[in-house]
Parts: structure tokens; sequence; C-alpha cells
């Protein structure tokens, strides 16, 4: 793919600015690492996704619905695919991304949308304003605002998710409330790891002189 500068990049899957965004240690873990582990919260998602997974299309009201649609944006070198697209009658594409539990925001998943927005619009030359994330607990869409500042978001987090990958490092662990529901917490273990970050910055500071 190409990238801004016009040299050859190395892709980015359209699930990593979601994985990034929630926390990107967990990013650097399943994509660096490629270490992945499935709990109760992946399970559901894969058991929600087995409609969607199934490339295909149907006809709803006029409007053409793709399933699995490939989606690709070499100006930011982004690739995936997006769970339903549906075609407007004037050909404009509005992105469906089904998640499991209830209607409620959540940044990462409105930011991931909003990548697969700019590869639509790449694709097919249409600006997209507006897409909608399906809760599949509430069996409620809520529709995302396709902003500048989402656009840029997506933007950043391209270069961060690059610049992390090139150092090949493994950022500390947030050992905060994401990781009760994250499934790699055996894997990363955040308790364990935090304590003894901790217990070196107290061994880094204990024969300093005291100030005079």
């Amino acid at each position: 793919m190409i990238g801004m500068d016009g040299q050859g990049i190395e892709p980015i899957m359209l699930s990593a600015l979601q994985h990034y965004s929630y926390c990107p240690r967990q990013y650097a873990l399943i994509h660096i690492e490629q270490a992945f582990a499935e709990n109760v919260h992946t399970m559901r998602g894969n058991a929600v996704h087995e409609y969607v997974d199934d490339p295909g299309f149907s006809e709803n009201a006029g409007a053409r619905i793709e399933r699995a649609l490939p989606l690709y944006c070499d100006r930011l070198g982004l690739v995936g695919k997006a769970d339903i697209v549906e075609f407007l009658p004037d050909g404009t594409p509005y992105p469906v991304e089904y998640k499991h539990g209830p209607k409620r925001q959540k940044h990462h998943d409105d930011l991931q949308l909003a990548a697969q927005a700019l590869c639509l619009e790449e694709m097919t030359g249409k600006v997209i304003r507006r897409g909608a994330i399906y809760h599949h607990s509430s069996r409620r869409r809520r529709e995302v605002e396709i902003t500048d500042t989402l656009r840029h978001q997506v933007e950043e987090t391209v270069t961060a998710i690059r610049a992390l990958f090139e150092s090949g490092k493994l950022p500390p662990p947030v050992n905060d409330a994401r990781c009760k529901e994250c499934s790699l917490k055996e894997i990363c273990q955040p308790e364990a790891v935090a304590a003894t970050s901790k217990i070196h910055v107290l061994r880094s500071g204990l024969f300093e002189p005291d100030e005079v």
C-alpha cells in the first residue's frame, strides 16, 4: 500500500485502531506479539458477528446492503472489512458496525467506524457524514457523526500505531478499570507488572542521599 509520503507501508488492520484506542498495550500484545485469548466478551462478540461475517448482499427499501465488505484506504494504509454497509439510493455508503452489549457510547468503537468511513470515501468518492454502531444486547443503533475531529483522531491514531509498531516495544499496563473486561488480562498481568515497576522506582531512590 502507498502512504501519504508516497512510500510503501505495512497495512494496518481496522480493528487495530479500536484495540489501540482502548489500550495501547492490548494493541501491542495482539498485533505485535500475536497474543490472543478468549473470554466471555470476545465469545459474545463472535456470536454477534456470525451473521455479518458471511459476505453477501440484500435489498431493503431501495438500499443495497453489503455484508463483510472488504475495505482499504491507500492514503492511510488501512485494510479490513465492514460488518454492514448500506448503500443509499444515491450511492452514499452508510457503515454499520456490530457490537455486543447495550447501547452506550464508546470512543474506540466510534474511531473504528470513522476509519471505515474514510476507507469507503476513498473507494467510492462519496463523502460520508454518518454511520452507526448496532448494539446487539439492546437491539438498537447509535448513530455516529463522522466529524472532522473524529477524522483527525483516526489519522493521529494511525501515526501512533505505526510509531509503536516500529519501536517493537510493549507499553506498560494501564492497570485500571479497562483491565477487568480485557480477554488478555491473564497474558498481560497488569497488577503484577505494575507492582514490579513500582518496586523498581522505589528501589532506585532507596539509596539517594537526602537533600540538605
